[in-house]
């Protein structure tokens, strides 16, 4: 076998990383019976990828695959596989691949469901991303992924209210300790002198000793806890429960919570070993722990049992990432994957009676073992390992547990408490194990139940078998079955000198095996004291009830998200739009001074050229007509708009002068563009004459001398700022560098094109990508003003004040406006095609043919041009944005950093030779993108500006006016 076709472990470990998300891209384009088996097919080869894998890691190797992406900047895309992370992304999608199963059968009819897929591929496509980045910057890239796509998949069903403020609530502050991450990785970066993975968990000591420690520390920990649900940011994950249970289980037990443990052990041997850490870090995942088991006995609602088991689990994990010996580090690891495998399966569990009975409250349920007895079997196997008993997997993370907090830490009054809080949350746990156990399978058989309870199929109870059959196997052959798996994790944490893992079912009679009898013996007496109580009680011990996180959050939420805002609005704001700009523009002033004082410097001996008579008359024409169009807004707003055009036509000329044809040309189509939007807008604006005498006021004449003081400041400050740059001594700069090589590295000879797209692409690319936000915000405010298709008439069954208020829109007849567009399409083609070596370019193709399309709605009716021409602006601005993308992605084949140009040119016969650089690709996506946006905005606006009008001209038929009224 030839050995150059058996795919190398890198090439693996980047199969592994896209797989989820080329099948969220897929999985859309399927038919719905087609989705859940191309998420399964997607998780299956995710499994025999790590399994390909597996010897290597196995073997404490660390797989790493990089692809450089600012390499300027050290930036780069790099994967990073080792024996902790394989363990958690096997567990990722090994569950995913159950969950994938059990959801297509859970989620069989249900509207959305190719959506549902592609959401979920995405959501375990972003933990993997978190698992393998061997970059830090990368990982809360794919951090805060996740708490998107949980937002979209929490409230998947956003039709109800509970989803909605659920997902709501998620995001924000799981995209908050986002934040917070960020900012401590940029430090951390920073101190260890690496943004690399490896280099910064070897930088341990440096960083524990750096003044900046205890600021990355905070940050770090309020990105982990918002994350992984600690204490006292918990609340938000009980309200996750109005996601689908699919969802539930998949979140609750392998992603999203998970990935907040997962960062605390990672990065133990950076920031842990110190009493700061272990204070906050073990006290906030005891007191999680605690809070959490007890307010677990007390809910009403299954998911709501199991949401809250999942909060104390997850403090448990955190406390013992706190302690942070090699005991604990391994007992965290080992619990993760316990927790991960009992808690998917009770998720499922609930989700099948919630199906099948109609309802998850357990005071409405009872005896269903008698009807579901498979089902009963699995669930309460499930909850027994949820309660640690012993046989089961979590039995033996939990004596780990108890054993880590009997030992001497430092002697410190939480290291001294730390057996009796074990001991007590232990007990709440059996004892909500117990009260899920008994209050829906044993007792009498509910007769007022929504549905008739009876068994699921196969495809339901299949996934939780499989996962129950997990926590008997790892329970009673722990070494033979997840010990070389557990070791491999440990290492990869602790170092390769970890000590031997044991892990066996009988470690004697010891301090850990009381207190776990303790535990049984004093949680099923809470529950017997209990029990007749709960069914009728709050969801919460009186005290936690109201002193609940969720309502202190609501409160918060309530005052600094409405009440004060509402406030300093009523304060300081107005809905005009003139006092805004007034506040804007004026602030912006103020801070270009505050930057600029003290280092504004003027040439003391500038280049002046002897005076051209032709070019101080054209800015005298220029500078007549920006004051004529200041003077003429207040009489007539169409005067001021023609003198306006007037003063842009001068400052494309003095670009031309100036030898910058590209400026000119670009100025000239900008302005043509602005000139319509600003004529379509005018027919929004109200009638002036009716305001004259109000602009005669004092209060009116103190706003214009207001206005006239900030124009003065602003266009002095502008005027300095050009007369300081084009007067500054001519040195070596950095455009000389750009004259230099532009045509060597970049193949072209028009050098502000090359920077465009070839040198400074990724600044374009930015660029487009916010003109194409823009545009869709543009749209999306005005859309809801588009009048509908059935109000606007045919040509040919206007009235006649309709056909005359459509003729005095237009400047020039329409016949010609028809035939431009032939002549524009191949302007625009001249300037794209020429762009690389004269002026020219995608950014001028695109606005030009832009123009084309938009003489033909000013030339006739919207809708009738619509159904004659199918521009499909959203399309273009996507194309765009795809072929760019593309374009840049291209180079990695290569082995080059993304948007990477390659520059030849080619002889065409009968043409000669012509320029085919990679970047003229990159230029094309800037023409979709430019045409795309441009076109949507003038079009929505066309639409409200014919609205708008429509109406005017009913109010005149209906006030029986003999014309039509001014709009200017």
């Amino acid at each position: 076998m030839d050995s150059s076709a058996v795919p190398t472990p890198q090439t693996l470990l980047t199969l592994l990383a896209l797989l989820p998300f080329a099948a969220a891209a897929i999985i859309p384009l399927l038919h719905r019976t087609l989705a859940a088996w191309a998420a399964g097919l997607s998780m299956i080869l995710s499994l025999a990828v790590l399994a390909g894998l597996s010897g290597v890691v196995q073997d404490g190797g660390v797989l790493r695959a990089s692809l450089d992406w600012v390499p300027s900047a050290g930036l780069s895309v790099t994967l990073r596989l080792d024996g902790f992370s394989w363990l958690f992304a096997t567990l990722v999608a090994g569950i995913g691949l159950l969950v994938v199963v059990y959801a297509g059968v859970y989620m069989a009819g249900k509207a959305g469901l190719p959506r549902f897929f592609a959401l979920l591929m995405g959501f375990a496509g972003a933990m993997q991303g978190v698992l393998m980045s061997g970059n830090i910057l990368m990982l809360v890239v794919f951090w805060e992924a996740t708490s998107i796509l949980s937002f979209l998949l929490i409230g998947f069903w956003h039709q109800g209210q509970p989803a909605r403020d659920g997902a709501r609530t998620a995001l924000l502050l799981t995209a908050t300790g986002g934040l917070c991450l960020l900012l401590a990785m940029v430090m951390l970066g920073m101190v260890a002198g690496s943004f690399d993975l490896d280099a910064v968990l070897a930088a341990g000591p440096q960083v524990t000793a750096h003044p900046w420690y205890g600021l990355i520390l905070g940050l770090f920990l309020i990105g982990a806890f918002t994350k992984s649900a600690q204490f006292p940011f918990h609340f938000w994950l009980p309200g996750a429960m109005a996601a689908p249970t699919p969802v539930s289980a998949f979140l609750h037990s392998a992603t999203m919570v998970k990935a907040g443990v997962f960062l605390l052990i990672r990065f133990t041997p950076v920031l842990g070993g110190t009493e700061a850490w272990f204070y906050a870090v073990t006290g906030t995942g005891m007191a999680t722990l605690l809070i959490g088991s007890v307010i677990a006995l007390f809910r009403h609602d299954l998911k709501g049992l199991l949401a809250y088991s999942t909060i104390s689990h997850l403090g448990l994990i955190t406390a013992l990432a706190g302690i942070g010996s090699q005991g604990a580090i391994v007992a965290a690891i080992f619990h993760i994957c316990n927790h991960a495998i009992f808690k998917a399966s009770l998720f499922m569990s609930a989700g099948i009676i919630d199906q099948q009975t109609g309802t998850r409250d357990m005071r409405r349920l009872g005896g269903l073992w008698r009807v579901m007895p498979i089902t009963a079997t699995l669930a309460i196997v499930a909850s027994g390992a949820m309660a640690g008993v012993p046989l089961l997997n979590g039995f033996l993370s939990k004596e780990m547990f108890l054993a880590e907090a009997v030992a001497w830490h430092n002697g410190s009054l939480l290291d001294d408490s730390l057996p009796y809080l074990a001991v007590v949350a232990s007990a709440f746990s059996v004892a909500y194990s117990l009260r899920f156990i008994l209050s829906v399978f044993f007792g009498p058989l509910p007769t007022d139940l929504p549905r008739e309870p009876a068994e699921p199929g196969a495809g339901m109870r299949g996934p939780v078998a499989v996962l129950v059959v997990l926590c008997l196997i790892v329970g009673i052959l722990p070494a033979l079955a997840i010990g070389p798996a557990i070791q491999a994790a440990a290492d990869a944490v602790l170092g390769a000198d970890t000590p031997p893992v044991h892990i066996a079912v009988w470690h004697g009679v010891n301090a850990a095996l009381m207190l776990s009898l303790v535990a049984f013996g004093t949680g099923a007496l809470i529950y017997l004291w209990l029990a007749a109580r709960l069914p009728h009680g709050p969801e919460g011990p009186a005290l936690l009830h109201h002193l609940r996180a969720q309502r202190i959050y609501d409160r918060l939420l309530l005052k600094l998200g409405w009440v004060i805002p509402r406030r300093l609005l009523g304060w300081l704001a107005t809905e005009r739009l003139q006092p805004q700009m007034r506040v804007l523009v004026a602030a912006a002033v103020i801070a270009a001074a505050a930057a600029s004082w003290g280092g504004f410097v003027l040439a003391d001996s500038p280049r002046t050229n002897a005076p051209n008579l032709s070019f101080a008359l054209m800015w005298a024409i220029g500078a007549a007509c920006a004051v004529g169009a200041a003077w003429q807004a207040k009489y007539h707003r169409f005067a001021a708009l023609v003198m306006l055009g007037g003063a842009g036509i001068v400052t494309c000329v003095t670009f031309a002068w100036m030898s910058a044809p590209d400026l000119a040309v670009t100025q000239l189509l900008v302005e043509v563009v602005t000139t319509t939007l600003l004529l379509l807008g005018l027919r929004w604006l109200p009638q002036r004459r009716a305001d004259l005498a109000a602009d005669n006021r004092p209060a009116a004449r103190r706003r214009r001398m207001q206005d006239l003081v900030i124009a003065i400041a602003g266009g002095a400050g502008i005027a300095a700022t050009a007369y300081a740059v084009m007067t500054r001594p001519l040195i070596p700069n950095v455009g000389d560098w750009f004259l230099a090589n532009a045509y060597y590295e970049g193949g072209g000879t028009n050098v502000v094109n090359v920077i465009l797209v070839d040198f400074r692409a990724f600044d374009t690319f930015g660029e487009i990508a916010v003109l194409a936000i823009v545009a869709l915000t543009v749209f999306a405010l005005l859309r809801r003003f588009r009048p509908a298709p059935e109000s606007v008439d045919p040509p040919d069954q206007q009235s006649a004040t309709s056909r005359q208020m459509l003729d005095d829109t237009l400047l020039v007849p329409s016949v010609i406006m028809t035939w431009m567009f032939p002549v524009l399409v191949m302007i625009a083609a001249y300037f794209f095609f020429r762009g690389h070596d004269l002026p020219g370019g995608g950014f001028a193709a695109g606005v030009t043919m832009a123009i084309a399309f938009l003489l033909q709605y000013l030339a006739t009716n919207v809708r009738w041009v619509e159904t004659r021409l199918t521009v499909m602006p959203i399309r273009w601005m996507g194309i765009g944005l795809l072929v760019a993308v593309a374009t840049g992605a291209g180079s990695w084949i290569f082995g080059y950093p993304f948007l990477t140009a390659h520059a030849r040119y080619v002889d065409i016969p009968l043409v000669g030779e012509v320029p085919a650089a990679t970047a003229m690709l990159f230029d094309l996506g800037v023409f979709a993108l430019v045409m795309g946006a441009t076109i949507l905005m003038l079009i929505a606006i066309a639409h409200q500006s014919l609205r708008a009008a429509r109406m005017r001209a009913a109010d005149d038929e209906d006030d029986d006016a003999s014309e039509v009224r001014p709009w200017s």
